[in-house]
């Protein structure tokens, strides 16, 4: 017999995932203030090895548009350079001998009505995932009552699912809005 309050905790764990999934990828997304976390993906060429741009340099942002990035190692410069410069961050490094900056453009209006879409595409997959855990869970419920679980207490079960889930979409919903706010906000 399964046990339900083991099946609605594995949901809420992985409606969860999906909602960190959201915040991480929405907060890769370049909104025209500075933000280091669009540095994330970037991987450098120190000594040999492919290794995270923070694990190379201190990155920082001096004001709210600009990212500082001050390697430990001055060779690393060139590297680092290189490496922004392939990525698909979409800035072009300054770089004074010491120092690189990235000056964060102000996004068009256009431009900012395309970030909307973006940031609605990932919200939508993150939401079907939502929902993807709800349908396995009740599947799996269904299974436990032939399995000997009572009908009232799947009933029962379900509805705490549906609870779940419905805070879960309010949670997207609401990390979405403020990503959108933070990207019409001239």
């Amino acid at each position: 017999m399964i046990d339900v309050k083991e099946v609605l905790q594995d949901a809420e764990e992985r409606m969860e995932m999906a909602a960190m999934f959201l915040e991480e990828q929405l907060s890769r997304i370049r909104a025209g203030r500075a933000n280091i976390a669009i540095l994330d993906g970037i991987r450098v060429d120190s000594y040999g090895m492919m290794v995270p741009l923070n694990q190379v340099a201190n990155v920082s942002t001096p004001d709210a548009r600009t990212i500082a990035i001050k390697p430990w190692d001055k060779k690393a410069i060139r590297a680092i350079e290189k490496a922004i410069m392939d990525s698909e961050v979409g800035i072009t490094p300054d770089n004074n001998g010491e120092v690189i900056r990235l000056a964060i453009p102000q996004p068009t209006e256009e431009r900012r009505k395309e970030l909307v879409k973006q940031c609605n595409k990932i919200g939508e997959k993150a939401k079907i995932e939502v929902r993807n855990v709800r349908g396995d869970i009740k599947d799996k419920l269904k299974k436990g009552i032939k399995d000997g679980l009572a009908e009232d207490m799947e009933k029962d079960a379900e509805e705490k699912l549906q609870k779940i889930h419905d805070k879960f979409i309010a949670k997207l919903d609401a990390l979405l809005d403020d990503k959108n706010k933070e990207i019409m906000t001239v």
